[in-house]
C-alpha cells in the first residue's frame, strides 16, 4: 500500500511514500508523543453555542454548534476547527480518535444543513465557527496564531472555501491569511454538488463559479494541504479537481501547496489515513 504525492507531478513520475515508510518516520517520535500524552490531560466542553443574537431560529440555535477538545496542563498550541462530511445534508460533530492526545486542540463544529437552508447558510455558519474559535481559544490556552482549518468531504469544501475566499470570514473581521493552514480531506474544489442541485444542475455537470474554491485561487493563501483518495475509487472526479487545484496554484505561484492521494482508498476510507498527514504538516507549520 502506497500514499502518491502529487505535488511533483500530475502525470509520469510521481513522488512516492511507502505507508511502511511514512509510519516509520511517525515512530521515530513515538517515545515523545507518548511522554508528552502521559503528561498532558485533556478537556472536552461540548455544545457551545457559536452564533449569538435575537435574530436566532430554533434550527440555528440546534445546530450552532461546536465541541472544544484541549489540553489542560499545557499553554500556546496548535487547534485543529474540524468540520465534519456528509454532502452538505447530513452528519454530525465528533473528534476524530487519531487526532486525540496529540498535544493540539480540536474544535469539532456543526452546521445547518439542506434542504433546512440553502447556500451560502453553511459556508456562514463555518465562518462562524471559526471566527469563534479566533476569539476564544486563548482562553483554553491555546494560541490564535496557530489556527488550522480541515474536514472531510463537505467539510473539505467548507475548509477550501473559507481560506481562498476572504469574504466569509471578513464578515466577522478576521483576515482568512492569519488561518495557519487549510487541510482539505476530499473535499471539492468545484461548486458542490449539493449548490448545483439547489440549482438544478445535475451531480455529473461541472460548475466553477464563486461558490468554487477554484474561482479563488490566490497566491497568498495559507499554506495548503490536498489529500484525497485512489483516483479510481474516489468519488466523480474528487482527486483531478484537487489536481487541478494544486496545478493553478502552483500557476499562480503559491509557494506552499502539497496534494497528496491515499492509494487503495475510497472517499469514505481516506479520512484515517490521511490523520498522520495533517498532524506533521500541523508540527511542519506551528508558527
Amino acid at each position: 500500500m502506497t500514499i502518491f504525492s502529487s505535488a511533483c507531478s500530475l502525470r509520469g513520475a510521481r513522488c512516492v511514500v511507502s505507508l511502511c515508510v511514512l509510519s516509520f518516520c511517525f515512530a521515530a517520535t513515538a517515545v515523545s508523543q507518548d511522554q508528552l500524552v502521559k503528561q498532558t490531560s485533556y478537556q472536552t466542553d461540548q455544545d457551545i453555542p457559536y452564533r449569538s443574537g435575537e435574530n436566532l431560529t430554533d434550527y440555528m440555535r440546534e445546530r450552532c454548534r461546536l465541541d472544544v477538545y484541549a489540553p489542560e496542563s499545557k499553554t500556546g498550541f496548535s487547534t485543529v476547527v474540524w468540520f465534519h462530511g456528509g454532502g452538505l445534508k447530513g452528519g454530525k460533530k465528533s473528534v476524530p480518535k487519531e487526532l486525540k492526545e496529540q498535544g493540539i486542540a480540536v474544535v469539532a463544529v456543526n452546521y445547518r444543513l439542506h434542504p433546512k437552508v440553502t447556500s451560502p447558510a453553511y459556508i456562514e455558519d463555518a465562518a462562524a465557527a471559526v471566527a469563534w474559535t479566533f476569539k476564544n481559544i486563548e482562553n483554553y490556552g491555546g494560541s490564535n496564531k496557530k489556527i488550522f482549518i480541515s474536514g472531510h468531504s463537505a467539510g473539505g469544501y467548507l475548509t477550501s472555501m473559507l481560506g481562498l475566499d476572504k469574504r466569509w470570514l471578513a464578515a466577522h473581521d478576521i483576515d482568512a491569511d492569519d488561518i495557519a493552514g487549510l487541510i482539505p480531506y476530499s473535499g471539492h474544489t468545484i461548486t458542490h454538488f449539493t449548490v448545483r442541485a439547489e440549482r438544478g444542475i445535475d451531480g455529473k455537470q461541472p460548475v466553477v463559479d464563486e461558490m468554487a474554491p477554484l474561482y479563488h485561487v490566490r497566491d497568498d493563501c495559507p499554506p495548503l494541504l490536498l489529500i484525497t483518495g485512489d483516483r479510481e475509487l474516489e468519488m466523480l472526479g474528487r482527486y483531478e479537481e484537487n489536481a487541478y487545484l494544486w496545478r493553478m496554484m502552483q500557476v499562480v505561484g503559491h509557494p506552499d501547496t502539497e496534494l497528496y492521494e491515499l492509494d487503495g482508498y475510497d472517499h469514505g476510507q481516506m479520512a484515517g489515513p490521511a490523520h498522520p498527514l495533517l498532524l506533521r504538516f500541523v508540527k511542519t507549520h506551528d508558527r
